[in-house]
């Protein structure tokens, strides 16, 4: 008893934190440590390596809670064998966790580059399957066009009155005179936006709309947009403005008034983008033949666009969606595909916000083999495997 204690006793030998121990240590963690300065003051950071560690196996357990992180250093002794005893804060473990979320996210290709030296990367049977994950986001939190313009309106005007007093003799559901137009909408979102700004002494940032998605042709034709018809464009559209919004990965602001001002702008953006791919068909439709030579047959029933954008956002989490799956409530969640397979190794991981599988075989092939082509497995796999979910004609042919 008075010889010092060993923690690597403590555990047996097919324990997983010694398989994450030994992952980490083959792991180039150069990019994690130029981040920090050397001779610089305050406290020397902790090993990187060492918390590189605690958050993989952390998240391997489900544990995903800075906090809980903590208590599990001071109570697990997995934890303390990964931290040498030592008991990082979770203001610490988070800071980490956003400084280096880049860094930890390209270590999956370093994980499955050792997988595949380890001979465990086979390609015979493929396996391809999406899971919804909860957002951190309420779905009482949705907001329409209307809605959110009438929350902006109120909240520049401080109206706290009764519901009678407010609207008098009409229902409370129309949009006021001065909204039933473009015009009138950008005076009044324009004006309510200045009193917002006086009384709150602060600027209010909004979702910028430069840089707006051009739709092309090629790409959705190339998706099957013959067969899809004019719902195919502004799909195709919406997709290419969603990833370039993941591309910018701007900041949810921590500010209710911001964020209004932020889902209004996307829902405008949104409304913009389907507006011109429906232009973008219109002409095609008006200009191209079929393989004789012949204008193209079909429904000439003119389209109306909508006055005001459609859909709902959600103000806590504007890039999530509500998604339904069999047997279960509708949630507010984001759908994350998955790549396996058949030793379980994950080949590759996404994360989209269109609720079905549907349309997602070919994109999760493709970045299946990306992956595996930057780590010399060039063979191509025998069999791929998805549920019905991913039926998609033009990605099957």
């Amino acid at each position: 008893m008075l010889m010092p204690p060993s923690l690597s006793e403590w555990l047996p030998e097919d324990h997983l934190v010694w398989t994450v121990l030994g992952a980490v240590e083959q792991m180039n963690l150069d990019r994690f440590r130029e981040a920090y300065r050397l001779g610089a003051a305050g406290r020397a950071p902790y090993d990187p390596a060492m918390m590189v560690a605690l958050l993989l196996y952390a998240y391997a357990r489900g544990n995903r809670s800075s906090r809980g992180i903590e208590r599990a250093c001071w109570e697990d002794v997995a934890y303390k064998l990964i931290a040498s005893m030592r008991t990082p804060d979770h203001s610490t473990i988070a800071e980490f966790r956003r400084r280096h979320e880049a860094q930890i996210a390209e270590l999956f290709d370093d994980v499955l580059g050792l997988c595949r030296e380890a001979g465990l990367v086979s390609v015979g049977v493929i396996t391809i399957d999406g899971t919804k994950i909860k957002a951190n986001a309420s779905m009482d939190q949705n907001r329409s066009y209307r809605d959110v313009v009438t929350e902006i309106l109120r909240e520049a005007e401080e109206i706290d009155r009764a519901e009678d007093e407010l609207y008098g003799d009409d229902r409370g559901d129309e949009l006021p005179e001065q909204l039933r137009t473009p015009e009138g909408r950008r005076r009044a979102l324009a004006d309510a936006k200045r009193r917002l700004v006086e009384r709150k002494g602060r600027a209010i940032r909004e979702e910028k709309t430069d840089g707006e998605v051009v739709v092309d042709p090629e790409l959705v034709l190339g998706r099957g947009g013959r067969r899809g018809g004019r719902r195919e464009w502004p799909r195709v559209a919406r997709r290419e403005l969603e990833e370039q919004r993941a591309r910018e990965g701007r900041p949810i602001p921590r500010d209710r008034e911001d964020r209004l001002f932020q889902v209004l702008g996307r829902l405008e953006q949104n409304h913009r983008v389907d507006l011109a791919a429906n232009e973008v068909y219109e002409h095609w439709r008006a200009t191209a033949r079929d393989t004789q030579g012949r204008v193209l047959k079909g429904n000439s029933k003119p389209f109306v666009a909508p006055e005001l954008p459609d859909g709902v956002i959600n103000l806590s989490d504007p890039d999530s969606r509500v998604m339904r799956t069999q047997g279960t409530p509708p949630r507010q969640a984001y759908n994350a595909q998955t790549a396996v397979n058949e030793n379980q190794v994950i080949l590759a991981a996404e994360i989209t916000i269109d609720a079905p599988d549907f349309g997602h075989l070919e994109p999760m092939l493709d970045t299946t083999l990306r992956h595996l082509d930057r780590h010399g497995v060039s063979k191509a796999p025998k069999v791929l495997l998805g549920d019905a979910g991913y039926w998609h004609t033009a990605q099957i042919q």
